[in-house]
C-alpha cells in the first residue's frame, strides 16, 4: 500500500512534462541535476539555524539592544487566583462583567495580560535576527543570479527545461533558504505572536512547499528569482522594527515608507506581471500543461493573495503616517504587532469595568483575593 502511494506520488506525469522521466535528470557527463533527496539536509540545517539564532540573540542582539538603551522591564505579576486564571484562559482576557471593584479586577487582568505580552527586548532580538538573515540572503541571492542570462531575459528561464543542470551556488542558496523557513516554522510558537499569525503559518508552509517542489521539479531558475525578489524588501521591514523598538521614530517611519514602496513594486508589480507571467505563459510554449505546472502556479497564487493582504495593511499604515499618525513608542507597525492597539482601548476598558458585572457571576466569589496588599497597589 505504502509502496503504491510512493510510486504514484513520484509518477513522472505528475511532476514532469510529457515524454520525460526522472531518468532524464540523473547526473551524467559531469552535469549535476537537482534531486528530492538533496532536501533531507534542510531539516538538520534548520536545527542548526535555531542554535545559531540563540547565540546570535544572546551575544549580538542583546548587546546591541543595550547600546540602544532597550532594556528588559520588570513587570509586576498578577497575584495567584485560580478562578480569575480559569476565566482568563477559557472565557477571555478582557472581562466585561464583575461584582468586584472595577479597579481591582482591571489591575489583575492588566498584569496577567502583561505576563503574556512579549517584551520589547524579545521583539528587538527577533527583528535583529531576521534582519541579519534577510540582508545576507538578499546579497547572496543577487550574487547567484545577477550574472545569469535569465535574470535579464525571462524566456531563458525555460531554455532547455527540464534538462537544466545545477551549480553549487544555486544548491546552497536553495538549501539555506529552505532551512531558514523550516526554522521559522519550528519556532513560530515561541516567537512574538502577531496579528497575522495564521497568515504567517500559511506563508511559511506555502514557501516551504514551493521551494521544495521547485527544486525536485527543476524549477530552479524561476525559484532563485522568486526568493531574491522576496528577500529584497523583508530586511527593510525588520530594520524599521529595530529602530521602532529603539525609539528612533523618524528613522523608523522613513525606512517603513521605503519598505512600503519596495514591497508594492516587487510583490504587486514585478512578481505578478513578470515572474507569474513567466511561469504561467512561457512553459506552455514548450510543453502541454501538466499537474506540476498547475500545482506550482496555484501555490504562487496563494502567495500572491497573501501579498495583497499584507499590501492592504502596509498601505493603511502608510496612510496613518502620511496623515500624521506616526508609528509610535515601542509598538511595531500594525502589519504584524499584536499589541499595537492596546493603548487605544484602555479608556474603553476602564469604562466597562466601572459598569460592574451582572449578578451571579462566578468571579464574585474571588473578592477575598484582592484583600490585603494588592488592594492598595498602584
Amino acid at each position: 500500500m505504502l509502496q503504491t502511494l510512493y510510486d504514484y506520488f513520484w509518477w513522472e506525469r505528475l511532476w514532469l512534462p510529457v515524454n520525460l522521466t526522472w531518468a532524464d535528470l540523473e547526473d551524467r557527463d559531469g552535469r549535476v541535476y537537482a534531486k528530492a533527496s538533496d532536501l533531507y539536509i534542510t531539516l538538520p540545517l534548520a536545527l542548526l539555524f535555531l542554535i545559531v539564532r540563540y547565540f546570535f540573540e544572546l551575544y549580538v542582539a542583546t548587546p546591541l539592544a543595550a547600546l540602544l538603551n532597550i532594556k528588559e522591564k520588570t513587570r509586576l505579576r498578577a497575584p495567584p487566583n485560580a478562578t480569575l486564571e480559569h476565566f482568563y484562559l477559557t472565557s477571555g482576557k478582557q472581562p466585561k462583567q464583575s461584582g468586584l471593584s472595577g479597579r481591582q479586577v482591571e489591575r489583575w487582568f492588566r498584569r496577567r495580560r502583561n505576563q503574556d505580552r512579549p517584551s520589547l527586548l524579545k521583539k528587538f532580538r527577533e527583528a535583529s535576527w531576521r534582519f541579519t538573515f534577510y540582508l545576507i540572503a538578499f546579497i547572496a541571492g543577487m550574487a547567484v543570479i545577477v550574472d545569469k542570462p535569465w535574470f535579464y531575459d525571462m524566456k531563458k528561464v525555460w531554455e532547455g527545461y527540464p534538462i537544466q543542470s545545477t551549480i553549487p551556488s544555486q544548491y546552497w542558496y536553495y538549501m539555506i533558504e529552505l532551512s531558514f523557513y523550516w526554522s521559522l516554522l519550528f519556532s513560530i510558537a515561541s516567537d512574538v505572536k502577531r496579528k497575522d499569525f495564521k497568515e504567517q503559518i500559511i506563508h511559511h508552509v506555502a514557501t516551504i512547499i514551493l521551494i521544495s517542489f521547485s527544486w525536485f521539479a527543476n524549477y530552479i531558475r524561476a525559484g532563485t528569482l522568486i526568493m531574491a525578489l522576496h528577500d529584497s524588501s523583508d530586511y527593510l521591514l525588520e530594520s524599521a522594527k529595530m529602530f521602532n523598538y529603539a525609539g528612533w521614530k523618524n528613522t523608523c517611519n522613513n525606512i517603513f515608507i521605503i519598505f512600503a514602496i519596495v514591497f508594492i513594486i516587487t510583490r504587486l508589480v514585478i512578481l505578478p506581471f513578470w515572474i507569474l507571467h513567466c511561469t504561467l505563459v512561457y512553459p506552455l510554449e514548450l510543453y502541454p500543461a501538466f499537474f506540476g505546472y498547475y500545482f506550482f502556479n496555484s501555490m504562487m497564487g496563494v502567495l500572491q493573495l497573501l501579498h495583497i493582504f499584507w499590501a492592504y495593511l502596509i498601505l493603511r499604515m502608510a496612510h496613518k503616517f502620511i496623515t500624521g499618525k506616526e508609528l509610535g513608542g515601542g509598538a511595531r507597525p500594525e502589519t504584524s504587532d499584536q499589541g499595537s492597539t492596546i493603548r487605544k482601548t484602555q479608556f474603553l476598558r476602564k469604562r466597562q469595568f466601572k459598569k460592574g458585572w451582572e449578578e451571579g457571576c462566578p468571579l464574585k466569589k474571588t473578592s477575598s483575593a484582592f484583600n490585603g496588599p494588592t488592594a492598595t497597589e498602584q
